[in-house]
């Protein structure tokens, strides 16, 4: 999924407690709030680790959530007169950074 369309809905969850940004992305009806939930949840788990972390998960806040670009996948589709016209699909890397609001 392209960087733009992601970035517009990690906008919308920057400086949220981290539970009330699970609740606006299961509301917003994009393909791209999907992979930033499951992305939030994997950064959630990753700072209430009690082998490393030991944040208290009701303390957690979105400081940071970016979508840069990544890799495109470059296709190629058949067009009239024997020419091909190129097919670029755009891929995201989604960024979420956690603090506990020190």
């Amino acid at each position: 999924m392209s960087p733009s369309k992601v970035g517009q809905v990690t906008r919308l969850i920057q400086g949220l407690s981290a539970s009330s940004a699970l609740e606006v992305l299961r509301v917003i009806p994009r393909k791209s709030a999907r992979m930033i939930e499951k992305t939030l949840k994997s950064a959630i788990a990753n700072a209430t680790d009690p082998n490393s972390h030991k944040l208290d998960p009701a303390l957690l806040r979105v400081k940071e959530a970016v979508a840069n670009e990544g890799p495109r996948l470059k296709r190629w589709q058949p067009k009239a007169r024997g020419s091909a016209g190129p097919i670029i699909k755009r891929t995201s890397h989604i960024q979420i950074i956690l603090t506990d609001g020190q």
